[in-house]
């Protein structure tokens, strides 16, 4: 495929995006920022919102999941753990944005195999570009069997 029809390709598929968080007003504030539509070549977004890991985990076992973006700082599981625990447990995870409230932060987020971060609050002029980037990515890699 060129990479002209592989952009037509994605703008054409809808995506499904999980947000974790167990604030309401946070998942809230990034299905807001990020929108329905992130970028003109990325197809519509489907919002699934876990409350707790053990939601997150489940959901991403089920298939079907393009990007995780988990709160690092959701209580009792916060998005870090998760997103390392599915590194180390799901063959063929989604990508994953982790939500940070401190920039000195981003070295967990890179433990945690975490391929993107966006700050807190998340700001809706750099969000869909992030958002868009990692679902550029992740569709374009193969598919990884543990």
């Amino acid at each position: 495929m060129s990479p002209a029809s592989d952009a037509t390709h994605l703008a054409s598929m809808p995506v499904t995006v999980v947000v974790y968080s167990h604030r309401p007003e946070v998942r809230d504030a990034v299905r807001t920022a990020v929108g329905r539509r992130p970028a003109a070549d990325v197809g519509p977004v489907t919002w699934l919102e876990c409350e707790t890991g053990d939601d997150v985990v489940a959901t991403v076992d089920a298939g079907g999941v393009d990007l995780c973006i988990l709160d690092g700082e959701a209580q009792p599981m916060g998005g870090l753990a998760v997103a390392r625990q599915m590194d180390q447990e799901v063959a063929d995870r989604p990508a994953v944005c982790v939500l940070i409230a401190r920039q000195p932060d981003r070295w967990l987020a890179h433990w945690s195999r975490a391929e993107g971060t966006l700050p807190l609050p998340v700001d809706p002029l750099t969000a869909p570009g992030v958002v868009a980037g990692l679902l550029r990515v992740h569709a374009q890699r193969p598919v990884v069997r543990r």
